[in-house]
Order: structure tokens, then C-alpha cells, then sequence
């Protein structure tokens, strides 16, 4: 169900107790969550790490986060959950991969980031989360890229993300980036053979499971119905989950993400069980499509949260 989001790596770390013997770092259950997390954070952000024994990076990632925590002496904590013993919370938010850390601040999911990161980033990251600040301009291509395509400039990311390959034919996250600018541009087919290129041992990287996530999203809107059609038959049968289900895939391909969130919440508001908890997972795949810093993914694991958890 979860997939190790980096490379493994054989790194040995103590994930025992004794680091957190000043009250910043703890491990939760099921059982303590709300407590230790969502209660816990009107009082001060609280990092949530989902983590388990088999993932090499975040053995890799635990030694940063704890020593970035210790050093913000007491501005945040840190949670730690071992999602092997404790699958129901990672579920629910729609973390399919680890590490994942989610920043909660006053009982809400604000801010996270998949993967190991290093030890600059995750301060960074601490800061912009306990200070209000955003953080420099990104200068490097991989960046600049990402902020083009995010800008929906598809040409100048695909761009720069083809000067990056021909530089490293095997850098996954520039792979992963142009197979979303043709995502962007409808051209699914290339999407998918630019994603094929990725080699075997980097299919889970985060990147490339988010971009794997939006094909997925793409070639599912292609068997919906017309925007105009669905938003017609909501209006009709608001009770009819499954059209609005389908409108949410519609709205979600014509780049319409809050209002795809909107219409499956209100699925899970009325009825959580729908399709096997259908609209929850499509909410999930839609998280891992956007990415975990994307607004409407913030916006929806915040709402998604109000629910499952109030």
C-alpha cells in the first residue's frame, strides 16, 4: 500500500525514545493521534512523520528532523507514526508515500514535503512553518522548471527540463516534469513513453509517482462525460454521487482543482462509504497528482481532515 518514496539506502538509525526524553519528539497510534497531533497543534505547529522500519530513506531523513526539532527549541514538535503498525491515519490523508512529513498548526494539515530531504531544506522548511517566511527565489533549471510548469507554461518547462535530460538521460525528476508539461499540453500518449524512460529503481521516487498519479487522473477524465452534461446532471440529482463523482475527474482535467475537492467532499460529507470510500481515494489520488505543497492539496487535506477527524 505505501511505497518507499527515495532510493534505499543502508543507513542505520535509533528510532528509540531516548531523543525524546525533552518532550519535543514522540511516537503516536491510532488511538493518540488527535490527541498528540491535531489538539497538541493549537498550541504550537506539530510535524507528523510517517515513517516504517523497512524505508531506508527515512532512516535516512529521522536523524535531520529531530536534530532541526531539538534546535527550534520547543517552537515545534515532533510526531513520529509507523505506518506498519499504524496504516489508518496515513490512509485517511492520502499519503501513499514514505517519509512523508504533513506540518499541522492549529488542529489543520498546513504544509509537508515526501521524501528525504537535506538537512538545509528541512530547516528551511522549519522556519518558513514557525516563522511565516517563504524562502528565497529558486535559481537552479530543475526548480525554474518546476515553477514554469506550475505557471502553466508548458513550452518553457518542457524547455528546460529537455536541457536537463540531455545533460542526465537518467535525472527522474526532469523525466517526471516533461512527462507532465505534455500531461499539461494533452499530449497523454508522449506523457506516458517520457514516464517508460524512468529507470525500474526510481518508479517510486515521489516525483515520478505523482506524475505516474496524474497520467492516471488524465486518462480517467477521457471516460467521463461532457464539463457542461455533468454539472447539468448535479444540479439536477445532487443525490446522484456517481455524476458527481465524474464531474470532479471533469473539473479536475480542465485544471479546476478546488472545485473537483468541492464536489468530492461534499461526496464524503454525505456519504463516507460511497464506492468503497471512493471519493476519498480519488481525493487521494488527486493529492498525489498535485503534489503535497499544492494549494488545493493543502485546502483538501485540511477539509478532507475536518471531517475524518472532528
Amino acid at each position: 500500500m505505501f511505497q518507499d518514496s527515495g532510493s534505499n539506502m543502508n543507513v542505520t538509525v535509533t528510532t528509540g525514545t531516548a531523543a525524546a526524553a525533552d518532550g519535543l519528539i514522540k511516537d503516536t497510534t491510532t488511538q493518540t493521534f488527535v490527541k498528540d497531533v491535531i489538539e497538541e497543534s493549537k498550541r504550537q505547529p506539530v510535524l507528523i512523520d510517517f515513517w516504517a522500519p523497512w524505508c531506508g530513506p527515512c532512516k535516512q531523513l529521522t536523524p535531520i528532523l529531530e536534530k532541526a526539532v531539538k534546535a527550534a527549541k520547543g517552537k515545534v514538535k515532533l510526531v513520529k507514526m509507523n505506518i506498519d503498525e499504524h496504516p489508518t491515519v496515513a490512509g485517511q490523508m492520502g499519503i501513499q508515500s514514505i517519509p512523508a512529513v504533513i506540518a499541522f498548526v492549529n488542529g489543520q494539515p498546513t504544509d509537508g514535503f515526501m521524501g528525504a530531504q537535506p538537512e538545509a531544506q528541512v530547516v528551511q522548511f522549519l522556519e518558513r512553518l514557525t516563522k511565516g517566511k517563504i524562502g528565497g527565489e529558486e535559481k537552479d533549471a530543475l526548480a525554474a522548471a518546476d515553477a514554469a510548469l506550475a505557471q502553466g507554461d508548458a513550452t518553457s518547462a518542457a524547455s528546460l527540463y529537455t536541457a536537463l535530460l540531455a545533460q542526465d538521460g537518467t535525472n527522474v525528476a526532469a523525466l517526471a516534469g516533461l512527462s507532465r508539461t505534455y500531461l499539461q499540453t494533452g499530449a497523454l500518449e508522449q506523457a506516458k513513453q517520457t514516464l517508460a524512460m524512468v529507470p525500474e529503481a526510481k518508479h517510486n521516487d515521489a516525483a515520478v509517482a505523482a506524475a505516474r498519479a496524474a497520467l492516471e487522473v488524465a486518462e480517467q477524465a477521457q471516460s467521463v462525460g461532457p464539463l457542461d452534461e455533468l454539472k447539468k446532471k448535479v444540479e439536477a440529482s445532487p443525490l446522484d454521487h456517481q455524476a458527481r463523482f465524474d464531474l470532479a475527474v471533469a473539473l479536475n482535467s480542465k485544471g479546476q482543482r478546488q472545485d473537483a475537492v468541492d464536489n468530492l467532499i461534499e461526496i464524503v460529507r454525505r456519504d463516507r462509504n460511497w464506492n468503497d470510500d471512493g471519493a476519498r481515494k480519488q481525493l487521494v489520488q488527486f493529492f498525489e497528482a498535485w503534489g503535497p505543497t499544492d494549494d488545493a492539496t493543502v485546502e483538501g487535506r485540511k477539509r478532507l481532515s475536518s471531517i475524518l477527524f472532528s
